[in-house]
């Protein structure tokens, strides 16, 4: 009795600083941690949080438990944002890389189309230009061959009238020669008693008119072979003509063909390029939205994740503390009770 009176104040004195130092400790030690997450992070919410720690810890008849439900709420917030910005992170990765090879994909595509475009462009302006040249070609062909048939049928005419004249010649000075031989071989003559020079005079004239028939009969074959040998070259030609023109008919009608081909393929892959670019433009304003979401950001994610771990870590160590220092509290109020 005589302790407790005498000690009782004393009793009260040292146990009851005591716990006003334990609870000045933790609130430094707590407020230090809770501030320097909050410097650290740049983090209003936990600058606001450490003015809620000192209220609590000022005003709380029970200091420990509130400032611990402020801080685990806390906790519990950043970890909820951590896991959020996590899943965003995740989302953010996966979608830009679907979206990056379908972009790259889709520009193959339009880079293969817009190849074969401009070969197939390309190789309808050679067609085109090669039907110029055979069109040219057969165009000198057939002048060519209407001046060869109008001259063949000039040397046709003009072989035609020497063929008359030769003939008729011919024919004529045979005449002649047949009526003097008959005159001159008949008994009439030989019984008027004609002189050498009738007879003689006969002769020459045979011997000029069988001359003549000679020439005729020449020119008239030389003419005629003339004739035969122009028209055969006349036909020569022609039939070389005619496979040319077949050939070079026949290669226009192929290459206008493939042409229509060419410009249908050139048709259908323009559409193609049209549809893959349209495709390629959503991609591309998808990956726009994307970059808006998930990069244009005040910090990289991984700054961010930094930050935020450093917060969570320093208000688990102020609850760490708070939890240590709560233990020594009540183990120090049980020796209070104890010698009460």
């Amino acid at each position: 009795k005589i302790i407790k009176e005498k000690t009782g104040g004393a009793e009260s004195q040292a146990y009851g600083f005591l716990q006003m130092q334990t609870v000045r400790r933790d609130y430094s030690a707590v407020l230090a941690q809770i501030s320097a997450a909050g410097v650290s992070g740049n983090d209003k919410k936990l600058s606001a949080l450490a003015v809620r720690v000192k209220a609590a810890l000022a005003s709380s008849a029970d200091p420990f438990a509130k400032v611990k439900g402020l801080i685990a709420e806390m906790i519990e917030k950043l970890e909820k944002q951590a896991a959020e910005e996590a899943a965003q992170k995740e989302f953010c990765d996966t979608e830009t890389k679907k979206s990056t090879d379908k972009k790259e994909d889709k520009e193959s595509e339009i880079e293969d189309l817009s190849a074969k475009i401009d070969k197939a462009e390309s190789t309808v302006t050679k067609l085109k230009e090669e039907i110029a040249n055979l069109q040219g070609e057969l165009a000198n062909t057939a002048k060519t061959q209407k001046e060869m048939t109008d001259m063949r049928s000039k040397e046709h005419a003009t072989f035609v009238q020497a063929e008359k004249d030769y003939s008729d010649g011919l024919e004529g000075v045979q005449m002649a020669l047949q009526t003097l031989r008959d005159y001159y071989a008949s008994k009439s003559f030989i019984q008027e008693g004609a002189g050498n020079d009738h007879s003689s005079a006969g002769g020459s004239i045979i011997s000029i008119l069988e001359v003549a028939e000679s020439d005729f009969s020449k020119l008239l074959t030389e003419t005629r072979e003339a004739e035969a040998d122009a028209e055969s070259k006349f036909d020569e030609l022609t039939e070389a003509n005619k496979l040319e023109t077949t050939a070079k008919s026949g290669d226009i009608k192929y290459k206008t063909q493939e042409i229509g081909q060419l410009e249908k393929a050139v048709s259908e892959n323009k559409d193609s390029r049209e549809s893959v670019q349209e495709e390629l433009d959503a991609v591309l304003e998808y990956l726009s939205k994307l970059n808006d979401q998930c990069i244009a950001k005040p910090e990289p994610y991984e700054e961010r994740k930094r930050r935020r771990d450093e917060e969570i870590a320093g208000l688990k160590n102020a609850l760490q503390i708070l939890e240590g220092d709560a233990i020594g509290f009540l183990a120090v109020k049980q020796v209070h009770r104890h010698r009460a």
